[in-house]
């Protein structure tokens, strides 16, 4: 996932002229959708989904087994990567010790969803997603048509199933998400051998017969992306899960990764749109989310009203016309022994900036293989809940401004940027609506006095979320200037209410 695309405001303009023209025919557009992009775009997002700002993802499958972070299933496979070495050092040669066996550490022993559900829940999570199915080819709900699931591996439970009945118990929109048109190619190193050192020329266990519905059939692609030659076998593979994953659940979003994934992929689109509308009596309630990447990256393939737009750990550029979803990780998207976790203040950070410009943020918590999170991520968890608590009045059930902020710290937008980004500070700004109330965010906080460029002429009153504290502000033209604050309400961002 090297490629980084620049989602600017000229694309933001051409998507919303893209949907004023459609809004024109909604009325007349068939209730049906059919496998292309023209019905497809008859699509429209569901309030729930505009008003949710927040969820909560738990990207949880078996490469969290070793505790050594992303894409293990694939590096272990790859001679001289990081986690090959770890992995020939712990558990031998991938010729004789393979994916198959790595399986098993994904125990879930000291899982309590329940608990989980409930804290993700008070920190202000409006919906909650579970990984389905990674690029490793494992599908992690009870699955009808591939042996390799949690059901019949691992935790030996139907993962998926249980996430979304407490999910629903709880009041919380449920997602799933799949990855799995990767894994054809994605998956493929496993046919190899080393190249060099005393194992050389010895075949990965990936060219055992006996396991090749896990690790596919021999074919030489085995590029990290979409498969550039899938066969019919794979692709109807693929849609028979995904659709069974889709059946059983009956998810309010699905995130897939990347894009459609040619034909096979608009036949699963119309599908969930279609059934989604059985669901709920002819009204559709659901999500779908596609990455916007070129074509020829065989990653993503967003076409502005088909699906909505994800942007994986990183932002636009100005205020989307539809809602978007951000996700991201607190550290790897798999848990990863002493990697350092983002601070609290840089989750919220994103959270606000992704919210003042219509989107939501999707945030993962990497659970350790037994199913807990570790001590330094329940202190961000508690850090992110007690600054929702104040500040969710803010964030949910807002709408963007006439402008999404200001400041003089420059945003690195597009897919894969966040790690460019350059801390924020109390002198940037942020603004979302809601009933007559216009927010105002500083992200730190404002030692010096907060001056609003362009603000509202009617405003009539000024309020510090949090706080009881008469503040002192002026207004002279079109600039607001609000009086430090005596008494700081947090380390991270604060929120002046604004009535106008």
């Amino acid at each position: 996932m090297d490629v980084i695309v620049i989602l600017n405001r000229r694309q933001a303009l051409k998507s919303i002229t893209a949907a004023a023209a459609l809004a024109g025919r909604a009325k007349a557009a068939s209730t049906t959708f059919q496998p292309n992009w023209e019905s497809l775009q008859q699509y429209r997002c569901p309030e729930w989904f505009r008003n949710a700002k927040f969820g909560i993802w738990a990207h949880w499958g078996p490469q969290c087994g070793p505790r050594q972070g992303d894409w293990y299933a694939r590096n272990m496979y790859i001679q001289g990567s990081r986690q090959n070495k770890f992995h020939v050092a712990k558990y031998g040669h991938p010729s004789q010790f393979g994916y198959k066996n790595v399986i098993p550490f994904w125990t879930a022993h000291h899982w309590e969803p329940e608990t989980l559900i409930r804290r993700y829940k008070k920190a202000g999570a409006r919906y909650f997603v579970s990984l389905g199915a990674h690029c490793d080819n494992f599908d992690c709900w009870n699955s009808k048509h591939h042996r390799w699931n949690a059901v019949n591996f691992g935790p030996r439970r139907d993962v998926v199933g249980t996430w979304r009945r407490l999910a629903r118990e709880h009041n919380l929109r449920f997602g799933v998400t799949e990855h799995l048109a990767w894994t054809y190619d994605w998956f493929n190193v496993n046919k190899g051998a080393d190249q060099t050192g005393p194992y050389a020329g010895v075949p990965y266990d990936g060219n055992d017969q006996r396991f090749q519905d896990l690790y596919h059939e021999p074919h030489p692609e085995h590029q990290a992306s979409y498969p550039l030659h899938p066969s019919e076998r794979f692709q109807t593979s693929w849609f028979d899960r995904v659709k069974d994953l889709i059946d059983q659940n009956q998810p309010d979003l699905i995130y897939t990764d990347g894009g459609a994934f040619g034909q096979v992929g608009l036949d699963l689109i119309a599908h969930y749109y279609n059934a989604n509308m059985d669901w709920h009596k002819g009204v559709l309630d659901g999500v779908y989310t596609i990455k916007n990447q070129p074509p020829k990256s065989h990653i993503g393939d967003f076409q502005p009203g088909a699906t909505s737009l994800d942007v994986e750990r990183g932002v636009v550029a100005d205020i989307w016309p539809e809602p978007f979803q951000t996700d991201t990780c607190i550290g790897n998207w798999f848990y990863y022994d002493g990697i350092e976790y983002k601070k609290p203040s840089t989750v919220i950070h994103t959270l606000i900036d992704v919210v003042s410009k219509n989107g939501n943020l999707l945030l993962n918590f990497p659970l350790l293989p037994d199913g807990t999170l570790d001590s330094k991520e329940e202190s961000i968890l508690e850090e992110i809940t007690q600054w929702m608590a104040i500040h969710g009045e803010a964030i949910f059930d807002t709408r963007p401004w006439t402008r999404y902020g200001e400041g003089p710290t420059k945003v690195v937008v597009g897919l894969l940027t966040e790690k460019n980004q350059a801390p924020y500070s109390a002198q940037d700004i942020r603004f979302t609506t809601k009933q007559g109330k216009l927010y105002v965010f500083c992200l730190g906080w404002p030692t010096d006095d907060v001056v609003v460029s362009g603000a509202p002429e009617n405003v009539t009153n000024v309020r510090l979320l949090g706080s009881d504290e008469k503040l002192h502000w002026t207004l002279s033209s079109g600039s607001l200037r609000i009086t430090a604050p005596a008494r700081k309400t947090s380390e991270h961002a604060v929120a002046f209410a604004l009535t106008v």
